[in-house]
């Protein structure tokens, strides 16, 4: 394959970014609500209220996005990745309030993303696999730092295709080394989390952490754990100390690792799971 190729696929493929940015967006603000959801039917059920339940659709598709100040109701020449944006110059048609920067930026990022992915591997099943790990983890980051949660709906998937991908030779570590990395990426954060609440009777991480960090383990082996915990941890440190003296820090005093854990794992992708291993000495 020609080098010119495999840049003009690498382009293709952050169009293509561009608008799963845009999707990722609406699976950022709505997974978690309707998880919400599904709890306060779940709990209605078992107590026998179901008359106060919202029965109008609510999922990734309906109801149709709306702006949060006027209820505006987006048009799509209005949702064209990055470029409305611009044009709307970060405010709605209708009522003039500012749009989040957030929505061009995960666009963006996820653009280039797939840019890097394709770039690297081609449109191939490795570079397609890659692109899905990068969406979905970036996705896991920016929900948990808004809700705190990692969605099983996420984390499971992503494990699973990890040990599939590794099953089928598109990612760089083998079957067994994805399979050990998987178990101990759970074991050592939940054993983390059960001696920190015997010791102090506080819940320090939550169990989608175990999850995530086992998905990274699938993903890139039992050799790169160390050096993607300790990176997330440090650069988690120094963004809860900064937070705590801007008095940026929420309720409760407490910064979501799984943002920080989805960073190490971003760049053991972009840099490789030997650049990280030997930053560490390993």
């Amino acid at each position: 394959m020609g080098m010119g190729f495999l840049w003009f696929e690498a382009a293709c493929a952050s169009v293509f970014g561009l608008l799963i940015g845009s999707f990722l967006n609406v699976v950022v603000y709505r997974l978690p609500k309707m998880m919400e959801r599904q709890w306060a039917a779940e709990c209605a059920e078992m107590s026998g209220n179901t008359t106060a339940l919202e029965t109008a659709p609510f999922n990734l598709m309906l109801p149709r996005s709306r702006c949060p100040h006027c209820s505006h109701q987006i048009t799509w020449l209005e949702n064209i990745p990055v470029i409305s944006y611009l044009f709307l110059r970060g405010k709605c048609s209708a009522c003039k309030a500012p749009i989040s920067p957030r929505y061009p930026l995960v666009e963006t990022t996820t653009a280039m993303l797939f840019f890097f992915c394709v770039g690297q591997w081609g449109a191939s099943p490795t570079g397609l696999v890659w692109c899905i790990f990068s969406a979905i983890l970036l996705t896991l980051a920016l929900i948990d730092w808004d809700t705190t949660l990692l969605p099983d709906d996420l984390t499971l998937p992503l494990l699973w295709l990890g040990l599939v991908a590794a099953s089928l030779q598109w990612t760089p570590v083998g079957l067994n080394s994805a399979f050990w990395g998987a178990v101990a990426g759970y074991l050592s954060l939940w054993s983390v989390y059960w001696a920190f609440k015997l010791v102090t009777g506080k819940e320090g991480m939550g169990y989608g952490d175990f999850k995530l960090f086992a998905a990274l383990g699938a993903w890139f082996g039992w050799q790169t754990l160390i050096p993607m915990i300790l990176l997330a941890s440090i650069i988690g440190a120094i963004v809860g100390i900064a937070m705590k003296f801007s008095t940026g820090l929420r309720e409760g005093g407490y910064v979501p690792f799984g943002p920080f854990l989805a960073g190490a794992g971003l760049a053991a992708l972009v840099f490789g799971p030997a650049a990280l291993r030997q930053s560490v000495g390993l």
